[in-house]
């Protein structure tokens, strides 16, 4: 077996294994902090063009995640009519990381460069997101990008000191589980999504 289809087989195997798993079905146990800062550093080999290199993150972890996600809670509150108030969905924000070790806010920071469209930037943020998946992933650690609650509203954005053209890509948990990992599936193989021209 060569070197290159050796690399491809573990890469293959991960891309394969990555699942979701909700924060509630984490166990509570700590990632280490030079284990995670090795996950997320993958983030900064995503593409991008003319090296905007737009990604953003956010880490709250130990008390940090505790008061943030009271502080969002909260801010749902403020930010929701009372018709529309839910207070299922109050409890489940502001208790979503309690068994988690980390969460990451991603966001895309929009560079200075015109030309370069923001769709480019919110992929290039993107591709940056599942490096770090990959990663966590690779390392035993559970995941789950989500864009629940105050994700994509204003309060959020301003809470982060974000600009009106960035745009916040979602609340990604991280933590240990010890759930057996689930099999993996795709409602439309792989041969009706690609044509061959």
């Amino acid at each position: 077996m060569t070197q290159n289809t050796s690399n491809f087989e573990i890469l293959k195997s991960i891309v394969e294994s990555r699942r979701t798993l909700k924060p509630e079905a984490m166990n509570g146990k700590q990632i280490p902090a030079d284990i995670f800062e090795q996950v997320l550093g993958l983030a900064d080999w995503a593409p991008t063009h003319g090296r905007t290199e737009p990604w953003r993150f956010f880490v709250y972890t130990g008390e940090s995640l505790k008061a943030f996600c009271a502080t969002h809670a909260e801010m749902y509150k403020v930010n929701t009519s009372e018709e529309n108030f839910n207070p299922a969905t109050f409890e489940n924000i502001l208790h979503k990381g309690d068994l988690a070790s980390h969460l990451v806010i991603a966001a895309m920071k929009r560079g200075t460069n015109p030309k370069i469209p923001a769709i480019e930037e919110i992929a290039s943020s993107s591709a940056s997101i599942e490096n770090v998946l990959l990663g966590a992933a690779a390392q035993g650690i559970s995941a789950m990008w989500n864009t629940g609650g105050m994700a994509h509203k204003a309060a959020l954005k301003a809470y982060l000191h974000l600009e009106e053209e960035d745009h916040i890509l979602g609340l990604i948990y991280f933590g240990f589980s010890d759930e057996p990992v689930k099999e993996g599936k795709r409602n439309t193989p792989i041969s009706e999504k690609v044509k061959y021209l």
